[in-house]
């Protein structure tokens, strides 16, 4: 194994091949900010004190990793109830390791004061309501991650692409999704906070579902709305009408209880899978992008290379407790909507912060925070490029967050 301070969690061989073909090389890294009003139902996040804290939540993660913690933000990192943010983690690794970063607005309700490439996209409602995004814009920000899939790859010689996000209610919104597809995954999601609160999310995912079910019985939306949209290629020229023998409209689902983030996402590793090898940034939010590439390349019969992905994670993720992430990775191939037996290798660092000297990083061991804004995944690229140890990755992210605390004294 390259490094033993990731671990391999599923489908090890080609964990072990897709880590041994790119030890030493360094990432390009691609973060997709989105928002659902999911994330403002009290308790759905600890992301953010509050609902109006949680609406500036990606604003300020962009605002740290581009610009560090000397810069006197336009929106500070917010107040969490215990933990600080997962950006400390990957602005101390991007630092460092200089590795290039692109901010993608997939769909903010204000735009972020930092360069961002703007997407046209569009914040979700509430996936309760089983209308949370236009179609439209559905397949306007797949097509997007198309094309910026394909351009990002074509400037990656040797080295791999990072994915990443940030959405507050995110795993609300996967858990939808991989409801909609047909995945076990009830009980199974993560959480920003200590205990996963399953029953508040299960519930939130089967009113939206039904919502969109009876929609569809109705005759509103589904797939007639997509029939008629020819979906005007986007890169390499793909149609995105759906075969009427298509079981499951994936598209449609992201519309009716999914996110912005998600459909890029989906959109830019499809299409940088083709060429160079892609990290998705992330647990619960990246198996469930996982399961929609498949299931959107299987509708649409578009061409990607699953062997060439991999989810880079936490292990407060990958290990958590009161979650089964490890199960759901698995339960990803069983699902009739997607291709037959796909499952993602799941990779996790060791990191921890059981030793640190800060009170704020310590409550990652009780479970607070977990993963963000690529963290993971952003440990995970020091290990494999400059053999970066425990000791090393903590003195990064102690320093980043020292500089923060002293920043304005």
């Amino acid at each position: 194994m390259p490094n033993a301070q990731i671990c391999i969690y599923t489908q090890k061989e080609q964990g072990e091949e897709w880590l041994q073909r790119y030890r030493g090389c360094l990432p390009v890294f691609a973060c997709v900010l989105g928002f659902t009003e999911t994330g403002l139902i009290p308790g759905i996040s600890a992301a953010g004190r509050t609902p109006e804290d949680r609406k500036y939540t990606a604003c300020a993660d962009a605002e740290f990793l581009y610009y560090g913690p000397e810069h006197k933000a336009q929106y500070p990192l917010p107040p969490l109830a215990a933990g600080a943010s997962p950006v400390l983690i990957s602005r101390a690794v991007f630092e460092s390791l200089k590795i290039p970063v692109h901010l993608f607005n997939a769909g903010l309700p204000q735009p972020p004061a930092v360069p961002v490439i703007d997407l046209g996209g569009a914040p979700a409602k509430c996936l309760s309501g089983g209308a949370a995004m236009e179609i439209t814009t559905v397949h306007h920000l797949f097509e997007q991650g198309l094309l910026w899939g394909e351009r990002l790859a074509a400037n990656i010689q040797q080295g791999y692409l990072i994915v990443g996000e940030c959405v507050v209610g995110g795993t609300t919104t996967a858990l939808a999704i991989l409801t909609g597809l047909g995945i076990d995954a009830a009980g199974k999601v993560n959480s920003s906070h200590p205990v996963c609160n399953h029953a508040q999310k299960f519930a939130l995912v089967q009113a939206g579902l039904e919502k969109m079910k009876g929609s569809r019985e109705q005759g509103a939306g589904g797939d007639e709305g997509d029939e008629g949209d020819e979906g005007a290629g986007g890169a390499g020229g793909e149609n995105f009408t759906l075969p009427l023998s298509s079981p499951v409209n994936p598209l449609q689902l992201v519309a009716a209880v999914g996110d912005p983030m998600q459909v890029v996402v989906a959109g830019m590793t499809l299409a940088a899978s083709r060429s160079c090898g892609v990290m998705l940034a992330g647990g619960t939010q990246m198996l469930a992008v996982y399961a929609l590439i498949s299931a959107i390349a299987q509708a649409y019969a578009l061409s990607w290379q699953p062997e060439a992905v991999v989810v880079g994670t936490t292990r407060w993720v990958a290990e958590d407790p009161t979650g089964a992430t490890v199960d759901l990775a698995l339960n990803l191939g069983k699902s009739s909507f997607i291709q037959s037996g796909i499952t993602p290798p799941l990779l996790g660092t060791h990191l921890s912060f059981a030793n640190s000297r800060y009170p704020q990083l310590r409550a990652y061991e009780q479970g607070f925070v977990k993963e963000g804004m690529g963290a993971g995944a952003a440990c995970i690229a020091a290990h494999l490029s400059q053999d970066w140890q425990q000791h090393q990755l903590l003195a990064a992210i102690e320093a980043q967050l020292e500089r923060l605390s002293t920043a304005f004294d």
